[in-house]
């Protein structure tokens, strides 16, 4: 079972969460649909049910659809879209770099070496995203968590700055880039290797200059990130807000409205 699967009561929450987003668009929905609607959403996390009923009310136009709801929450899980997929799977074909990718990354580059083995990178771009998509469109049916992991290239300095980097953005755990970094140590490493894991360890290795241009760019590029979260972040309060505000003037014309008539 999926550990983010809902309990009873939250599906019953969620079948009124549903109802009344019909209702906030226009349409009137039968409870019993409803809560068959949220038994088959009940492996994913509510949050993230909730947020795709959010962007619901505010992006579709018409009746709610299970498909326009399954749509916003299956996007939400981190995969990377089938363009980026392919730029990281190129990058793990180099053996001197260090890449962080899903497993679908992983199986769907599987089907494409052999083309791309040949030299023919068109065919295998094909063939990765077909493999690609099927195998993300599988999951995600099966609401199947992403999962991250590490493919190690030859240059040490640079396999520290992956998982370093990794670990910055949450695609792994600090935990799971303490043990890849502790595992680097048993091969000697050069100084702007050990400079690079100080920032996950802890330890005081002054990086040579060239390093240090390096790591002001990891950082300026986290910064972009960061901000980019953050932005998102207020976006979303707002419309929370506004969302709000509408629930609320519609609550006070529907009391006013039934005020009128018992004055008549």
């Amino acid at each position: 079972m999926n550990t983010s699967e809902m309990n009873d009561q939250q599906v019953a929450g969620l079948a009124a969460a549903i109802c009344a987003t019909a209702e906030a668009m226009g349409q009137e929905m039968n409870p019993g649909t409803a809560a068959m609607m949220a038994e088959d959403l009940c492996a994913y996390p509510v949050p993230i049910v909730k947020t795709a009923l959010k962007a619901c009310r505010f992006e579709v136009k018409g009746k709610l659809a299970m498909a326009d709801i399954l749509q916003r929450v299956q996007s939400s899980d981190g995969r990377p879209g089938k363009d980026e997929a392919w730029s990281i799977a190129l990058l793990a074909g180099d053996e001197i770099e260090t890449v962080v990718m899903t497993a679908e990354i992983q199986q769907a580059m599987t089907a494409a070496s052999p083309i791309l083995r040949l030299g023919d990178k068109v065919g295998a771009r094909m063939a990765f995203m077909g493999a690609y998509e099927r195998l993300v469109s599988a999951a995600r049916a099966e609401a199947v968590p992403i999962a991250w992991c590490v493919s190690l290239g030859f240059d040490p300095a640079r396999r520290v700055a992956a998982i370093e980097s990794a670990v910055r953005m949450q695609l792994i755990t600090y935990e799971a880039g303490n043990q890849y970094l502790s595992d680097l140590r048993i091969a000697p490493i050069t100084a702007d290797g050990q400079a690079i894991a100080g920032l996950i360890t802890g330890s005081t290795v002054a990086p040579s200059p060239r390093l240090r241009e390096k790591l002001a760019e990891v950082r300026q590029i986290v910064t972009l990130a960061k901000a980019r979260q953050e932005r998102e972040r207020a976006k979303k309060a707002q419309a929370d807000r506004v969302d709000t505000y509408l629930r609320k003037r519609k609550a006070r014309e529907a009391i006013a409205v039934v005020r009128q008539k018992e004055a008549i």
